[in-house]
């Protein structure tokens, strides 16, 4: 299922920003090996968020090989700092590549091992919070995430349309914990969320 018509996909596209040539080939990368990075559109509004919120300490639950990570570093301020996290060595040791050709590695920390056992030992504050860690595991995101989020603060998780899948009947266990993630986002007042619908589905979440 389509969440924003063929068409329009190919206008955003015409409408891009130019970006740093590494972009294309992760973006290319992605496609032949079927990793989900999240893509430009995407990329360029976390970008966007992390300059408009001033985002200085950021956490990103399942890194891949560092493509959002990327985005949303180039954001940050010259004393701005994200961690990343993933349970593969490859691409751990392919992020710590790609921030080096992009002259971002002062900005980066890469940790090594189970994203949410990771945050779990956080004791800092963060300004923003990317999850894209197993479905399975979002909802405990969201617990983990308001306690080291700083008031207006942002929680943002990706594939939350999941590829239409939330909208049809009868859902299989993955879709059902991202359907149960955005009902508890929904009536949890202690953030304000919105669902984007870009690419595969983003939410929004402002602590408030």
């Amino acid at each position: 299922m389509y969440i924003v018509s063929p068409e329009i996909e190919f206008y955003l596209d015409s409408l891009r920003p130019k970006r740093y040539p590494l972009f294309y080939e992760l973006e290319k990368k992605s496609a032949a090996d079927g990793f989900p990075a999240v893509g430009p559109e995407v990329g360029t509004l976390l970008q966007l968020l992390v300059k408009a919120i001033g985002a200085e300490y950021i956490m990103e639950l399942g890194s891949g090989f560092g493509y959002s990570a990327l985005w949303m570093a180039q954001a940050l301020s010259e004393n701005g700092r994200i961690i990343l996290t993933d349970s593969n060595e490859e691409n751990m040791r392919a992020a710590k590549k790609n921030f080096e050709i992009m002259k971002l590695s002062d900005k980066m920390e890469f940790k090594l091992g189970n994203a949410l056992d990771i945050f779990s030992r956080e004791t800092g504050q963060f300004d923003l919070v990317f999850n894209d860690v197993d479905k399975e595991e979002y909802c405990e995101v969201i617990r983990l995430a308001h306690a080291r989020l700083r008031q207006g603060g942002l929680l943002i998780t990706d594939n939350t349309l999941w590829y239409g899948k939330v909208a049809e009947d009868d859902p299989d266990e993955t879709t059902q914990a991202i359907l149960e993630h955005n009902r508890l986002l929904k009536e949890d007042d202690r953030f304000l969320t919105m669902q984007i619908p870009l690419r595969d589905g983003l939410s929004i979440s402002m602590k408030k």
